[in-house]
């Protein structure tokens, strides 16, 4: 049996990993959008920001169990890690074994969206 592989991508220079968020098959107004029409017809993709690009990781002074732990590098991408943003339809690489998974080059990103509760808005 072969053993099973994670892959943990790093992008390099000024670039992120979004995996692309799904929305919901219907319209404002409630109609049913079969498969692939509403994508037709978009021009953005909404993705989250899954990792960035990190400066060198750094060894910190704690030990634990006789090793030196370290942190994950400062985001020198410029895009926070998690925030939810907008790229063009065509933006970025995919990823050969997820197709929900794209590269962008940070020039490419359009927005943020900042996603907010319909009851936190007076």
């Amino acid at each position: 049996m072969p053993a099973l592989v994670v892959r943990h991508i790093k992008p390099l220079g000024p670039r992120i990993l979004v995996r692309i968020q799904k929305l919901e098959d219907r319209s404002a107004t409630g109609l049913f959008l079969p498969a692939g029409a509403k994508e037709e017809h978009d021009d953005a993709l909404y993705a989250e920001v899954v990792e960035v690009a990190r400066a060198e990781a750094r060894f910190i002074g704690v030990e634990d169990d006789d090793k030196t732990r370290a942190t994950l590098g400062e985001n020198v991408s410029g895009v926070p890690l998690g925030s939810f943003v907008l790229i063009p339809k065509k933006a970025g690489t995919r990823v050969p074994w997820d197709d929900q998974l794209r590269l962008i080059d940070v020039r490419e990103v359009l927005a943020t969206v900042d996603e907010i509760d319909s009851e936190e808005i007076q």
